[in-house]
């Protein structure tokens, strides 16, 4: 399995995401890294998607931490433009 840091949860970086699901257990997303996205509109993304449908797991935002199929995803408290991925 490799683990995977999302750089920017935009047009390139949500696509990997939801791919990374399907996937099996080949990639292990372990942060998100994106300074401009709210974790709110993070989860909205995945259940109000007109573009690559609804997404079949369970998303949500739970005291500050986003929650995908009962896994939470590390997002930085101190979000930048670069994910540094030797902290995770």
């Amino acid at each position: 399995m490799v683990d995977v840091g999302v750089n920017r949860f935009s047009c390139i970086g949500y696509p990997v995401f939801r791919t990374s699901f399907d996937c099996g257990n080949k990639v292990n997303i372990v942060a998100i890294n994106d300074p401009f996205i709210d974790l709110n509109y993070m989860v909205c993304m995945f259940q109000c998607d007109s573009t690559y449908d609804k997404f079949n797991i369970i998303v949500k935002a739970e005291n500050g931490k986003f929650i995908i199929n009962r896994e939470t995803i590390t997002l930085p408290e101190a979000r930048s433009h670069k994910l540094q991925m030797g902290l995770f």
